[in-house]
């Protein structure tokens, strides 16, 4: 090897590279990441597109984003004082508190130095006679470094619809996860929106407050549930101080580590009665409670899915004023929790007003956008304001973005052509060095929560590294076989393998990704199962990783 095994403290120049990690991404996880490292003298750095950090809450400002987590269970959990500190003003924060939080998190511990913004990395590419990554910058510089800490978000990647005529449109149009920092005002405002999915659900109670008009393009309906939030003063913040250690504890123990845990009951052994007392005591709840704490039978079972999506179903038609309304936002092509379930604020009442319009475009579909508006296959819209709710290129997008080549120049797009294929869902064969978090086949998690775990197992990894004297690891390609194929088949019982999801890849305006084209993106056991896999994971020493020097 041209450079000697170093220890983590000696300087990156010393050694003839300019850092020892550079972590990509500045949000949940780039955060937890970069204090890891810093507490242990290691020269590295973030790098971030954006002008500032907080990932998804610095891009995501739409009218009402905002956590669907409880906000205490969302926080970082590593850090005493901040948890002493901080307050949450409500059980679910929204956007801007909560880049305030990450701001504040990032300033008490004086990462910022340790932060570079507004810079992207186009490519990366693997050094196999130094073991280094270099990474090409968009500014023109080129970074080399031992490790690359990916924490670029599973869901950072927009997609636009592919409709005729967008780039035609007079008006003011973006896609809602770029919804502009100076915000254009809706006040008397023609909108429309394109899309019900998880965001539009946040976005139209809001508009429709604000706009003069607002029309809503719906091709497949989405299941919602209540949101339920409420303000958090400061009696109940010391109580959740009080209890932060058992709120953690709770977490980690559930299988998508929120406080909510499954009912303990089969389903067929709980009266009809009973059922719907549970149902309706969950509905007036806070949070997922009626997803998370439900029978595990409604993800499994058809029968079961079939009784409580007529449950979600009746709660729908109660809330619409007009029933042929009702119907259309009623899914009819999945059951209720099948999908990743949006939580919602007066959604469905929006629907009543008399200056909002639900289009179904799966029956009369959009054929252009316009100069003015949109045409459908009935009629003529016009706007002023033209809102794209598409959705991601979820996981993978992110990655597809950057020319990133391991082994033999090999192409990590080339390799996850057909789909994402790793080993713990943060390592790849073939393509050395590179660390994900947030990437494809995590575990299904709240997301902070699941960061955690991800950074304290990556940590060690590095630790043990500088301690042996290895400059790479690699993971096995016996490994990822059977990891990837583990992941495969904890689908096999579940419905959701049915749906048209972005967790299984589903996106229609994407290539490859179209409904029968399952790409396995997330772990489906839940988070106790997947720290289970991470602790065998790191027994042996890795035995699973190639470790060379």
């Amino acid at each position: 090897m041209a450079n000697a095994p170093r220890p983590p403290t000696q300087t990156a120049e010393e050694a003839g590279y300019d850092y020892e990690v550079i972590v990509v991404g500045a949000g949940v996880s780039g955060i937890y990441q970069i204090k890891r490292l810093r507490d242990l003298g290691v020269r590295a750095t973030v790098i971030d597109s954006n002008d500032g950090p907080g990932g998804t809450w610095w891009n995501n400002r739409y009218p009402g984003a905002r956590f669907d987590s409880e906000s205490y269970t969302y926080g970082y959990s590593f850090s005493q004082e901040i948890l002493d500190e901080w307050h949450w003003t409500e059980r679910f924060s929204p956007q801007p508190e909560t880049l305030r939080y990450l701001n504040f998190v990032i300033d008490k511990l004086d990462l910022r130095e340790h932060m570079q913004f507004g810079v992207r990395a186009d490519a990366m590419t693997f050094d196999e006679e130094r073991d280094l990554w270099t990474l090409s910058l968009d500014d023109g510089r080129e970074l080399s470094t031992r490790f690359v800490v990916s924490a670029m978000g599973p869901l950072s990647m927009p997609t636009l619809p592919k409709i005729e005529g967008m780039d035609d449109f007079e008006g003011i149009s973006f896609h809602s996860a770029n919804w502009p920092h100076d915000p254009p005002s809706l006040a008397g405002k023609r909108v429309g929106i394109i899309g019900t999915g998880a965001t539009a659900i946040q976005i139209i109670p809001e508009v429709a407050k604000e706009a003069g008009h607002l029309t809503v393009f719906q091709r497949r309906a989405n299941w919602a549930a209540p949101l339920n939030n409420s303000p958090i003063d400061e009696d109940e913040m010391n109580a959740i101080r009080a209890r932060y250690r058992e709120i953690f504890e709770k977490c980690a123990s559930t299988p998508a580590a929120f406080e909510h845990e499954p009912d303990p009951r089969s389903f067929y052994d709980v009266s009809p009665e009973e059922r719907r007392e549970l149902w309706d005591k969950l509905y007036d709840e806070p949070g997922f409670g009626i997803h998370l704490a439900n029978f595990l039978e409604i993800f499994t079972d058809e029968e079961a899915n079939a009784e409580i999506s007529e449950y979600i179903a009746e709660r729908i038609r109660g809330r619409v004023d007009d029933p042929e309304v009702a119907e259309l936002l009623i899914p009819k092509d999945h059951g209720f929790g099948v999908q990743r379930l949006p939580l919602e604020t007066g959604y469905y009442e929006a629907y009543n007003r008399d200056n909002v319009e639900l289009v179904d475009i799966a029956t009369a579909p959009i054929e252009r956008i316009t100069e003015t508006g949109l045409r459908t296959t009935e009629r003529e819209f016009e706007f002023d304001v033209l809102v794209y709710s598409t959705g991601f290129d979820a996981f993978t997008g992110a990655y597809d973005r950057v020319d990133i080549r391991g082994l033999g120049g090999v192409k990590l797009s080339d390799l996850w052509a057909r789909g994402p294929e790793t080993y713990l869902g943060m390592l790849i064969h073939d393509i050395p060095n590179l660390v994900m978090l947030g990437g494809p086949q995590i575990a299904a998690a709240n997301f902070p929560r699941g960061s955690e775990v991800a950074v304290d197992w990556v940590t060690p990894l590095f630790e043990h590294m500088w301690e042996h004297g290895h400059t790479r690891f690699n993971a096995t390609e016996a490994v990822q076989q059977a990891w990837t194929e583990e992941v495969k088949q904890g689908y096999a019982g579940l419905l959701i393998r049915k749906a048209k999801s972005w967790i299984t890849g589903y996106n229609s305006n994407l290539e490859g990704h179209e409904y029968g084209h399952t790409r396995y993106n997330l772990f489906p056991l839940g988070g106790v199962e997947y720290a289970k896999r991470l602790q065998t994971a790191a027994a042996d020493d890795y035995s699973g990783i190639d470790l060379s020097s």
